[in-house]
């Protein structure tokens, strides 16, 4: 019998992480990559072949990949929100948005690399709405959905072997999005955004494309549509 395919994904706590990690379970061993190791090894438990991989992003080495010779897709989920216009938006803002949402993806990809070379490996960057439109108020957070965006396209161009997924979700429905709400003054209606469970079935349709095929970006939106 072979190996069971292996795929990483940050953010795995909670939220799209966590439901991208429950999708992928039938199918594959998954490493379940965030802060909160309690919670890890919570949904470790109710997954078979799941490992907590608890770990800072932003400050992960090759200690922590350390074993990982195989990497069959690395779901790129984690990542903050920092919200606020131009003129409000601190150094430290700017500076906190590109080390978690940029900095540290491009990090551990590199680190990953030689597995996902290993197993012509996929990799899936988690974007948003704003990686394709800046909106005011969202300049920092924006920034860096757009530069995570030109990260993914060169990762494409660079490694062949490797086929490289932007998605791009609208609002959804997680704790990140009461915070936004709460900042923008409005109510939070979760009827009115994306589930993380239809994000994660969205990367299991890149991941399962077929071997043919290589869904490079996919644009998710709430059926109810934009929110004044």
């Amino acid at each position: 019998m072979t190996a069971r395919p292996t795929a990483l994904i940050t953010g795995a706590s909670r939220g799209v992480g966590e439901a991208v990690a429950r999708a992928l379970a039938p199918t594959h061993d998954v490493l379940l990559g965030g802060r909160d190791e309690s919670a890890l090894t919570r949904l470790a438990g109710e997954l078979p072949g799941a490992r907590p991989w608890p770990v800072e992003l932003t400050g992960v080495t090759e200690a922590d990949v350390e074993g990982v010779d195989r990497l069959d897709v690395l779901v790129h989920s984690a990542g903050v929100a920092p919200l606020g216009r131009i003129a409000d938006s601190t150094a430290a803002a700017w500076r906190t948005a590109m080390e978690v949402n940029v900095v540290a993806v491009a990090e551990l990809t590199r680190l990953l690399l030689p597995a996902l070379r290993t197993a012509g490996g996929h990799v899936v960057c988690v974007n948003s709405g704003q990686g394709q439109r800046a909106g005011a108020g969202w300049g920092p957070y924006s920034a860096s959905k757009f530069a995570l965006r030109a990260f993914a396209d060169a990762l494409r161009l660079e490694e062949p072997r490797l086929r490289v997924t932007s998605l791009y979700p609208g609002r959804i429905g997680t704790d990140m999005q009461r915070g936004v709400r709460e900042h923008e003054g409005g109510a939070y209606e979760p009827d009115r955004y994306l589930r993380s469970e239809s994000v994660a079935r969205a990367v299991l349709a890149a991941v399962n494309a077929g071997p043919d095929a290589h869904l490079t970006e996919l644009t998710l939106r709430p059926a109810e549509g934009p929110i004044s």
